[in-house]
């Protein structure tokens, strides 16, 4: 039984993210007089996911899947957002289980992390009675540099997509240009495993988290490390995400567990400095995530809820506790900021709408107020002699 607003695969989910629909989706042909009388214009296709994971190797009977689901258009307007049962594209991976994923930004597929290497699987817009439809198809040439070298925990592609960096369970960190593949930067640590890594949105900072040690940050330019960013006692860091301010700079996040709590620390892009701390929850965090106009974060955690929180006082906004009944696996907003997608090892995809964010405007009662308060001085003022007349004496 999936829990409430999530969405069953039958498949433990193990990645997932947004695509990106118009670098990917081919335009309508322009209507022609003719059909512009005929026809009412096409509504506007739905925001899509792509969704990978499944039960491992051996006999399980789960099928390892990647699959793209799209929002359910059906939904009534006022009620909570969810992903269609029916998936749009499917592709069975066989024995291997797509553990890891990063969709690239312009279109030019998708990154599959297995347990011995990657695949990159590119889209395929097929014409069937003249309507489009998505396909994905493996590139058995690309990639040859990442074949053969083991789990990647994490793998990224930059904001522009200019740039890929994996991380593996082996602890060698790989930094391509893409699409030509050239090394921008490579580290072997053999005593660590890459737990995260992520781009700032300028593209000029790699954030890398290990298992152990600090959080290293590598210039690109220069393929040098400009910063460790060191843990405080009993902290032990998970994942990181850049965000961008209002004034364009950036923020770097980092999750940590310090005891019985997790926690956020942001640190500043040009000093290096830790600018803020605070405790969010007391379950241990499962996944991390930044809304691209940088105004919110959400973390899940081992229990299944979704916590999404303000960047700047990082004060809760929305709470669903037990959204899953599993892990939390992968959390990512929309384009908007205004939705946000998780998912879990229970099989489910969920769907939450995050909304915009609250207004600071002045409240009204306070106005009116002293609007009522003028008034009653301005009638005291022009009728003065009748009111002290009223007076006893």
């Amino acid at each position: 039984m999936s829990p409430r607003g999530g969405q069953s695969y039958g498949f433990p989910i193990y990645c997932a993210a947004w695509l990106p629909l118009a670098h990917i989706l081919k335009p309508d042909p322009p209507a022609t007089d003719a059909d512009a009388d005929a026809s009412t214009p096409s509504p506007p296709r739905p925001p899509m996911a792509a969704l990978g994971g499944g039960g491992g190797e051996g006999r399980s009977g789960v099928p390892n899947k990647l699959v793209v689901a799209s929002l359910d258009p059906t939904v009534p307007a006022g009620e909570e957002a969810a992903l269609c049962p029916e998936t749009v594209v499917q592709v069975k991976t066989k024995e291997e289980v797509p553990y890891r994923m990063a969709v690239h930004p312009r279109g030019d597929g998708v990154l599959c992390a297995f347990p011995n290497g990657c695949r990159l699987y590119r889209w395929e817009s097929q014409e069937e009675d003249e309507v489009h439809k998505l396909a994905l198809e493996p590139d058995q040439e690309a990639l040859a540099e990442l074949k053969g070298v083991g789990l990647q925990l994490a793998v990224s592609f930059s904001g522009e997509g200019s740039i890929l960096a994996t991380g593996g369970e082996d602890g060698h960190l790989r930094v391509f240009k893409w699409p030509a593949m050239g090394s921008i930067l490579t580290e072997a640590d053999t005593k660590t495993s890459i737990k995260d890594l992520c781009f700032s949105s300028d593209e000029k900072f790699l954030a890398v988290n290990r298992s152990s040690g600090p959080c290293k940050v590598w210039d690109l330019k220069s393929s040098e490390v400009v910063a460790n960013l060191t843990r405080e006692a009993g902290e032990i860091f998970g994942f990181c995400r850049f965000s961008n301010n209002t004034d364009s700079s950036n923020i770097l996040f980092i999750t940590a567990m310090q005891g019985d709590y997790g926690k956020i620390i942001s640190w500043n892009t040009t000093s290096w400095t830790r600018v803020g701390s605070k405790k969010i929850t007391r379950e241990a965090i499962s996944a991390l995530t930044v809304s691209p106009d940088g105004a919110l974060l959400a973390i899940g955690t081992i229990e299944g809820s979704v916590i999404v929180l303000g960047s700047k006082n990082m004060r809760a906004l929305v709470t669903v506790k037990k959204a899953h009944l599993g892990i939390v696996t992968t959390l990512a907003f929309s384009d908007d900021s205004r939705t946000l997608l998780s998912t879990s090892f229970d099989s489910t995809a969920r769907v939450t709408s995050v909304g915009p964010p609250k207004s600071k405007s002045t409240s009204i009662w306070p106005v009116l107020l002293v609007i009522i308060l003028a008034i009653l001085v301005y009638y005291c003022m022009q009728h003065k002699e009748e009111l002290l007349a009223m007076l006893p004496r």
